[in-house]
């Protein structure tokens, strides 16, 4: 298994997120992502953090794409790329419209056309092409140039089908969350698989984000995801997936027990598409460390 360590890298100093890829490194995880909220900078901080830890992949998952230009976000990743000696991935993704209109100020009105316009500009311009675009919610004309950078691979959030469909033919693959085996089977893997075959792209890359805990009170870990993520579970892109696995709140796709049970879950997941996972560790501090070190004994 290809398994990479999500942190929620909110109220951390840079040191700590140094620090907090440096344990994944020494783990043997092969990859370390950070999301984009309303402190760091992720490309600005993974193009540090590669410095500082050279023997592990960095990855957004994600950054948003409303607030950013794709002209700007592709200086930025492919800056992010040339600093980390091409071991950047860029994922992006809408958001949620509560985030977009309520804190940045745009219409979140047909968000799968904002991001088929968005990636229709970002993926030539990653690969070093000039592009000259007018669409109906973005225009763009240029090109982007960063010496020593390769393209990175552009993974996309989709859940839903359209933009899982969009993921397909226009990215290298999706970035999923909240979703377990049965989304993952009978939605996402076949919906952007389809896709991607359909537009002559290669098979897609498909990274399961998961919130786990090596523990042995599973119940208590999910009582805390709970108390601080439930929220998440009335947003309507999450409900779906939610819904697609029967599962009442975004606690219940913990995945946490002891080794076995973790390591069983994982082979489901990865049974049922998924190519790579995002693991966030959760629970106490000694809980995290016991996941990270699984991680790091499942990688391949």
């Amino acid at each position: 298994m290809r398994i990479g360590i999500g942190i929620d890298e909110r109220g951390q100093t840079l040191g700590q997120v140094f620090g907090a890829a440096r344990v994944a490194a020494s783990a043997g995880v092969q990859t370390f992502w950070m999301g984009q909220h309303a402190d760091w900078d992720p490309l600005l901080a993974l193009a540090l953090v590669s410095r500082e830890v050279p023997e592990i992949g960095v990855g957004t998952a994600i950054a948003l794409t409303y607030p950013q230009h794709p002209l700007t976000l592709a200086a930025q990743a492919l800056s992010a790329q040339a600093a980390s000696g091409n071991r950047f991935t860029l994922g992006v993704g809408l958001s949620h419209q509560p985030v977009i209109e309520g804190q940045y100020g745009y219409s979140y009105q047909r968000p799968s056309r904002h991001m088929r316009e968005y990636l229709s500009v970002l993926g030539p311009l990653l690969r070093g092409e000039s592009v000259d675009y007018r669409g109906e919610t973005l225009r763009a004309n240029g090109a982007v140039g960063v010496a020593g950078a390769q393209p990175p691979p552009l993974l996309v959030a989709a859940l839903g089908p359209v933009m899982l469909r969009i993921a397909g033919e226009l990215a290298d693959g999706t970035i999923t969350n909240w979703a377990g085996p049965k989304s993952l089977a009978e939605h996402v893997v076949p919906t952007i698989g389809a896709a991607a075959q359909a537009a002559g792209r290669p098979a897609p890359r498909v990274l399961a984000m998961v919130m786990v805990s090596v523990t042995s009170d599973p119940a208590g870990v999910r009582n805390w995801v709970a108390s601080r993520f439930s929220l998440a579970g009335h947003l309507a892109s999450y409900r779906a997936m939610l819904d697609r696995e029967g599962a009442a709140g975004v606690a219940d796709m913990v995945v946490a027990g002891d080794a076995a049970v973790v390591e069983a879950e994982f082979k489901r997941m990865a049974d049922a598409g998924a190519t790579e996972f995002v693991v966030v560790p959760v629970g106490s501090a000694e809980e995290r460390a016991r996941t990270i070190e699984m991680a790091g004994t499942l990688t391949a």
